[in-house]
């Protein structure tokens, strides 16, 4: 556990200059810390990034200094892995180095924290959640602080969190990976499938960073699992918080499931339905029930988890709808940077051959084969992009059309050549956008600008 009143007035590392490293920074310096932010990169690489450093931080870039060995602990970015020649030369000389999100939650003022994780489906539990939580904080004057993988680092609300407020958190198997202690109020698994393997190194490591969102919860907090994810039912036996359960697909003993096209919940004495938001696919099924018995345990009421959903409208970069060219409809689902997302998105899609997809990016070493069945169903054309197209196009080989484009705009163009009025264009990458793009949000902003362009 980070306990900063050990390190007072002591000076602090920082590695890595991205958004999170800056907040971090920025956070540790306001709260007294001598501060030194290091970054391997040239300083051209990350001019935009340090724009938003305070005065208070010394930074260096281009590589590390000996600057580093002085500081009595290190604040590791979450991107960075384990096997980093600094952290490891800073672990082997009895440095501490603690993760981003333990910093942050030292400074959060006793606010409780509600954490969000899984493989897929984080961002739109995450938002809904908060959602629901602002409603239900209102009358009493508290805040749900939205942050985490949401593209808000932690360390940017932090200092403002007081106690009353909700701390409502998407966090990473990066994220958990890095923490030595974190104690949700309130958590919970949406789903496990294999993603960061090339991070991880395996599926064996990336179920322990997941486990490690309830790992040090006790009995009077509370974890919300998917009890149609075989993976999730085996962990929450580990798990020693109140356990609720969800599932789209029935079954027993559940605290939330779908009835006669409504959403039913059931904990202790609580018992209501509620209509879904309006968005599509059956994931978000999952997600909406996730969300509401996450808020239930945090104490909202059936009113404004109703409300919250009856208002919610998603969340951009998933299956965002960017516009019609030519009645032909663009989806935006740059979030989709694994290929279990991209599965969930093409069963969103009609069961006819009328999506023409677009895949490609930073390979993560998984297969694409799980695609295979949903593609020969539902899709026209596969139009591969980035430095993984290769790989795609080995793996989806005889499923149909698999169409070399190189970028998402020649992409863009061929289908606008090739399509019919009433077809579906699915921006759906399956992979990182890091040979490209920024990161994923800067890919489906680009996306969505050509698509404008292209009216």
């Amino acid at each position: 556990m980070f306990i900063p009143e050990k390190f007072t007035a002591k000076k602090a590392l920082v590695i890595g200059a991205g958004k999170s490293g800056v907040a971090c920074a920025n956070l540790l310096a306001a709260r007294g810390f001598k501060v030194l932010l290091t970054e391997e990169k040239a300083a051209g690489a990350v001019r935009e990034n340090l724009k938003g450093l305070s005065r208070l931080v010394r930074a260096e870039t281009g590589g590390h200094t000996a600057a580093a060995f002085g500081c009595a602990f290190a604040v590791k970015s979450p991107g960075l892995p384990h096997t980093n020649p600094l952290i490891a030369a800073l672990k082997k000389k009895k440095i501490p180095v603690v993760s981003e999100v333990e910093t942050a939650l030292a400074f959060a003022g006793g606010a409780p924290l509600l954490a969000v994780t899984g493989t897929n489906g984080k961002t739109t539990t995450t938002m809904l959640l908060g959602e629901i939580m602002r409603l239900a904080l209102k009358g009493k004057k508290g805040r749900a602080l939205v942050c985490g993988n949401v593209g808000i680092p932690a360390a940017r609300i932090a200092a403002d969190a007081r106690a009353g407020d909700a701390i409502v958190m998407e966090i990473s198997s990066y994220q958990l990976e890095d923490s030595s202690f974190i104690k949700p109020a309130v958590a919970c698994l949406l789903n496990i499938t294999p993603d960061h393997l090339d991070h991880h190194g395996g599926m064996a490591a990336y179920i322990k960073a997941k486990r490690r969102v309830f790992e040090f919860q006790s009995p009077e907090d509370a974890c919300v699992f998917n009890a149609a994810d075989p993976l999730c039912v085996k962990l929450a036996k580990k798990c020693r918080a109140k356990k609720l359960f969800f599932s789209a697909a029935g079954g027993k003993n559940l605290n939330a499931r779908v009835f006669e096209g409504e959403l039913h919940f059931t904990t202790g004495k609580t018992s209501f339905s509620a209509r879904p938001p309006a968005l599509p696919g059956a994931h978000n099924l999952e997600n909406a029930m996730c969300a509401g018995l996450m808020a239930l345990a945090a104490g909202a009421a059936p009113a404004h988890i109703r409300k919250a959903f009856k208002a919610f409208k998603g969340v951009e970069h998933r299956l965002e709808p960017a516009g019609a060219v030519r009645g032909i409809k663009f989806i935006n689902d740059s979030k989709a940077t694994n290929v279990d997302s991209t599965l969930v998105a093409l069963k969103a899609m009609p069961p006819k051959r009328a999506a023409w997809l677009i895949m490609g990016g930073t390979d993560k070493g998984t297969p694409y084969a799980p695609l295979l069945p949903l593609i020969r169903e539902r899709v026209k054309a596969v139009l591969t992009i980035g430095s993984g197209a290769a790989r795609i196009e080995r793996e989806l080989a005889g499923a149909c059309p698999v169409i070399t484009a190189l970028t998402m705009e020649t992409a863009c163009r061929n289908i606008l050549k090739m399509a019919a009025a009433g077809e579906t264009a699915l921006f759906s990458p399956a992979c990182a956008s890091f040979d490209q793009f920024k990161d994923f949000e800067d890919r489906g902003r680009k996306f969505k600008a050509f698509v404008k362009k292209l009216k």
